[in-house]
């Protein structure tokens, strides 16, 4: 689009930009090829994965966990939190890492499939580096299908994006936030205690998520993840 603006500047003449991208593949115009290379290469896999506009979402506790990542920094300091929910129950968790590596997704999907009893189906998440390698041998071994949000598109995961707002409002902005990892995620798991066992949730009919999961879990008949597409 730039080119495209830059044409149309100095010869006066109006071109599509599809006509400058297709000039540019045909001539091999790239200002690094290399790198140009690489890109290609990251958007077909990008094409292979399962994004989660092709999944019929199901009223059903643990049939999707979404997750993400909030990146905070502390005098100079990056630490990560990492968060996850269930969007039926809104059972949720959140722990903070000192690296955004796929060794700590890895353990932050464990806790979380421990909290929600192993009962998950399916998981969704964005394209972070964090959701590779590690985590994804974890999604294996947990027998989790994965689905993808697409590119620079908060909409696809709404659940989670709401929680982080409520985490960043009603535990970070009270005086919580440290690089102290330790101290942090005590605070943190006091805060989820509440926010998971006591506090009533408008959206679950006063309930609270974990009342919210016990009773749907009696009214539904037992799934696995080998029934659950």
């Amino acid at each position: 689009m730039k080119l495209k603006k830059r044409y149309e500047t100095i010869h006066k003449e109006t071109i599509s930009s599809w006509k400058i991208q297709y000039t540019i593949q045909k001539y091999h115009l790239y200002h690094n090829p290399s790198k140009n290379i690489k890109t290609q290469a990251k958007r077909k896999k990008s094409k292979e994965k399962k994004r989660i506009t092709n999944l019929k979402k199901k009223d059903i506790p643990g049939y999707i966990i979404a997750l993400d990542t909030i990146i905070f920094y502390i005098n100079g300091t990056k630490r990560y939190v990492l968060t996850a929910i269930d969007h039926t129950s809104k059972i949720a968790f959140a722990r903070m890492y000192t690296t955004k590596s796929s060794r700590s997704a890895s353990d932050f999907l464990k806790r979380m499939m421990y909290l929600m009893d192993y009962e998950v189906w399916n998981s969704l998440h964005d394209n972070g580096s964090e959701f590779k390698k590690e985590f994804s041998k974890a999604i294996q071994e947990l027998r989790l299908e994965e689905y993808w949000t697409r590119v620079k598109t908060p909409k696809d995961n709404p659940v989670c994006e709401r929680f982080n707002g409520t985490i960043k409002k009603e535990f970070i902005s009270l005086g919580n936030l440290t690089t102290d990892t330790q101290i942090f995620n005590q605070d943190l798991t006091e805060w989820l205690i509440e926010y998971n066992f006591i506090r009533p949730h408008q959206s679950l009919d006063y309930q609270t998520p974990w009342e919210y999961y016990e009773k749907a879990n009696k009214l539904l008949p037992m799934y696995s993840s080998s029934t659950l597409p």
